[in-house]
């Protein structure tokens, strides 16, 4: 490692910025949603065994060939076998697509943040001009059932007004149960029989999304407000990259730490409120019997890379600026440990949080359970409205997201400035001026995002960038080290850097990176591209209710869209790099270090 190109301060910031990147806002909004979809508790045995038998060698291999070599992906693979020329290069491509729609997220975690210092939150009632006939207010509801005392049924808020509730239930041939439930022989949910929105869904989808009839053909305008939020998050993020690993390993003190001390703040009000222990019970209760069933285990799979952040080269570009003995083999085993606490500690934050809801509204934990932006901008807020100090526990959340988003940035940002500064090594002297391009380049790229139809690119994007593409990535790594390279040349040099192994040690590695971690990707490959994305097609084109999806499957530039976005492309320059020849891997001496290291700070 050359001490020109950088390196981190000490080896805690690098530790602390792994954990940046691997925890993210999966671990909040995806990783407890699985527990509960996929039995409970019970989920935690497939996580775990993919966990050590496809995340973690990929993980561990990752931190190896970026601290051994010194170079960011689109060099170190190159140098590990030229064959594998244009594997660096798929990695960069995924990590740039997540990237640039990524910070959209996070754009709009610092909307809600401003959104969050008024006195009233925008999402607690229905009285904007935004608002449909069909919003739900609860506090509208609460002022109606204390108009109920002088009446014989009580009122709910229904289509703007106060109604009494048996004159809804005997409009659908039903008679009142309670001042929530029908009953024609099952008891039935007034949102089951009636349509009432959430004045908080109202409130992301019109509001902060401002999709308010947008459609393919209709895009709307940019909306000024969330090009600010935009344009705030990207500054922000150049400010912590500006110097590279220099000053965003300062940056990761705080934005690694102070996530924990708001999820821990979360958890001590989270299980003091009403309801609270009948969610925990639902989230950890276990289901065995749902480990026969296929889709567990690759949801399991699914969730081991979303987690870790393996296969977008990331991590081979963090531990790049190691040291060159550094413990590589620990800090692998400490940050996915780490990793798998923390998501188990969300679920218990979210879960306390989902069974108050459920007992303020009425209805069964299962019905107010919601997973990714759903959870996030619509169940979190419009549960925050029902406790004390709602403007403060707002406030954490968001900040919180705002941290959890912004640290997991870092890495994927840093991996396109490294793999700039290792292609045209000159560039060196003016890493500011790299970084600023990126973050530059990325804020225009986002633009169209934040247009009134921007969520419909957005979630073409999420859909297929960081889905099955990273699984052929992942294969592809494995199959270098364990069947080009040589697991037993690759643990060689894992010695080199004075990290000894034991027999038992290099065993699992060398079958985890020959045998297990190969099979598992392929058959979760095949699994998730036969089975699961035909029925996640399927059921979201279905899905009418939120126009972002219905709006999908419309106009045939769509259709472009999505293939450009998992266009086989993407993994074809792992396999054919354009200027390098297949006799070149038998014939050459493999040459794992870089002789164009940087010479200029």
């Amino acid at each position: 490692m050359s001490k020109e190109r950088g390196t981190w301060s000490s080896h805690l910031e690098f530790v602390l910025s792994c954990v940046n990147y691997a925890v993210g806002l999966g671990n909040v909004w995806r990783f407890p949603y699985l527990v509960f979809k996929n039995g409970g508790g019970a989920f935690l045995v497939p996580y775990i065994i993919m966990l050590f038998a496809m995340g973690l060698p990929i993980f561990f291999l990752e931190l190896v060939i970026g601290q051994y070599s010194g170079l960011g992906p689109n060099k170190a693979f190159q140098r590990m076998a030229p064959i594998f020329h244009g594997l660096g290069y798929c990695t960069l491509i995924v990590i740039a697509l997540i990237t640039i729609y990524y910070q959209v997220i996070i754009a709009w975690t610092i909307f809600y943040i401003f959104a969050s210092f008024s006195s009233q939150l925008g999402w607690s009632s229905c009285g904007h001009d935004f608002n449909t006939d069909d919003c739900y207010s609860e506090a509208a509801n609460a002022e109606c059932l204390s108009k109920s005392e002088n009446e014989s049924w009580p009122l709910t808020f229904i289509q703007r007004t106060c109604r009494p509730v048996g004159e809804i239930c005997a409009e659908y041939n039903q008679t009142m149960h309670n001042r929530t439930h029908c009953f024609n022989g099952t008891y039935n949910h007034l949102n089951a029989i009636v349509q009432r929105v959430l004045s908080s869904e109202e409130y992301y989808r019109d509001y902060a999304l401002g999709i308010n009839g947008a459609t393919w053909e209709s895009w709307g305008i940019l909306r000024w407000e969330m090009v600010l939020c935009l344009l705030m998050s990207w500054i922000i993020l150049y400010l912590c990259l500006m110097k590279g690993v220099q000053s965003s390993g300062k940056v990761t003190y705080f934005t690694a730490i102070f996530p924990y001390c708001v999820l821990l703040a979360l958890l001590i009000r989270g299980v003091t409120l009403d309801g609270a222990y009948e969610g925990i019970i639902f989230y950890i209760t276990p289901s065995w019997e749902s480990l026969t069933n296929a889709q567990v285990w690759g949801d399991a799979a699914s969730q081991t890379f979303y987690a870790l952040g393996i296969g977008c080269g990331s991590l081979v570009t963090l531990s790049s600026y190691s040291r060159f003995n550094n413990n590589c083999h620990r800090d692998a085993f400490v940050v996915a440990i780490t990793n798998l606490l923390t998501a188990t500690l969300a679920g218990f934050v979210v879960f306390a949080i989902l069974g108050f809801l459920a007992k303020e509204s009425g209805v069964s934990v299962k019905d107010v359970v919601s997973s990714g932006p759903g959870l996030a901008f619509i169940t979190y807020p419009e549960a925050v409205l029902r406790m004390p100090l709602p403007q403060l526990w707002a406030v954490l959340f968001f900040i919180m997201l705002f941290t959890l988003g912004t640290g997991s940035q870092f890495a994927g940002v840093e991996a396109i400035n490294t793999a700039i500064i290792d292609q045209w090594p000159s560039l060196c002297s003016h890493k500011q001026w790299v970084a600023a391009s990126t973050c530059a380049a990325c804020f225009v790229f986002a633009l169209p995002m934040c247009c009134s139809g921007g969520v419909y690119l957005f979630t073409v994007m999420d859909w297929n960038t960081a889905s099955w593409a990273i699984l052929i990535i992942g294969f592809a790594e494995v199959a270098l080290v364990a069947w080009v390279y040589g697991y037993s040349h690759f643990l060689d040099n894992v010695g080199e850097m004075n990290i000894h192994l034991s027999k038992f040690t290099r065993g699992y590695w060398s079958i985890s990176w020959a045998v297990l971690a190969p099979v598992f990707l392929l058959v979760s490959f095949f699994f998730y591209f036969y089975i699961i994305q035909l029925v996640t097609v399927i059921t979201k084109l279905l899905l009418t209710s939120f126009s972002v999806f219905s709006e999908l499957s419309k106009p045939i530039h769509v259709h472009t869209l999505h293939f450009i976005f998992a266009a086989p492309l993407k993994m074809l320059t792992c396999l054919f790099p354009h200027h390098y020849e297949i006799y070149t891997l038998l014939s050459t001496e493999i040459a794992f270090i870089d002789p164009n290291k940087c010479t200029n700070n």
